[in-house]
């Protein structure tokens, strides 16, 4: 009994050496995305989601410097200048657009020989909650699908401290409709979109590990003759 005690008591401690928590932050640029719908031969537009700033912010938890679960929050406000033809009429309109993203998101890392740089990959699925506002000040909001993939590399200055450098896409399915309409006259005299929003992203940010257990950059190799 005592033995296996002992053992369990082990296995904790191991544990808890063997996982982390990690705050990360975001800052990434993300490219025009052209997005198209023709809902009948009387109703279609041409709109553009310009690309700009999109920040945030996710809380990992990683388990043995390989797998990570975040949850992630990221914020991208932008414009959407549109064309569309609507009643047998051609009409233009700028749009403010405000997007929020909420993803949990599973992630993958790789150690490199350099044990401060290590490479990662991941996969987020959620929700887009997108706002938009016309020029009369008339807004629409709604909440669609989301997901997210990344690509990158966290470069470690200290054990506390990473730098994180990232390319990936963020896509909202039907990301533009649903009750959402880019249109500037009555009620109901716009035209929704069904087509899917993806854009690309290029940027980084940072990583600060907490909660007690071991980074990349904690775990050096001996090297050869030493």
């Amino acid at each position: 009994m005592k033995k296996i005690l002992i053992v369990c008591l082990l296995f904790g401690f191991y544990s808890s050496q063997a996982q982390t928590w990690r705050l990360n932050g975001y800052a990434m640029y993300a490219f025009d995305d052209k997005v198209d719908n023709y809902y009948s031969s009387t109703s279609y537009f041409h709109t553009t989601i310009k690309g700009g700033l999109v920040w945030g912010a996710g809380l990992e938890y990683v388990v043995h410097n390989s797998n990570g679960v975040e949850l992630l929050y990221m914020r991208q406000d932008t414009k959407a200048p549109t064309n569309y033809y609507y009643n047998n009429g051609d009409r233009n309109g700028d749009f403010d657009i405000g997007i929020n993203w909420i993803l949990l998101g599973f992630n993958r890392y790789q150690r490199f020989e350099n044990e401060k740089i290590e490479g990662f990959g991941g996969l987020g699925l959620g929700v887009a909650i997108f706002d938009i506002t016309a020029n009369d000040g008339r807004s629409q909001s709604s909440t669609k699908f989301g997901w997210n993939l990344k690509l990158g590399v966290n470069i470690y200055a200290s054990e506390k401290f990473a730098i994180k450098l990232q390319t990936g896409l963020m896509s909202a399915v039907q990301g533009v409709g649903g009750g959402l309409y880019f249109g500037t006259g009555g009620a109901g005299a716009g035209v929704s979109t069904y087509s899917s929003m993806l854009q690309f992203q290029v940027g980084g940010g940072i990583v600060v590990p907490f909660g007690g257990g071991t980074t990349t950059a904690t775990h050096q190799q001996p090297r050869p003759g030493m």
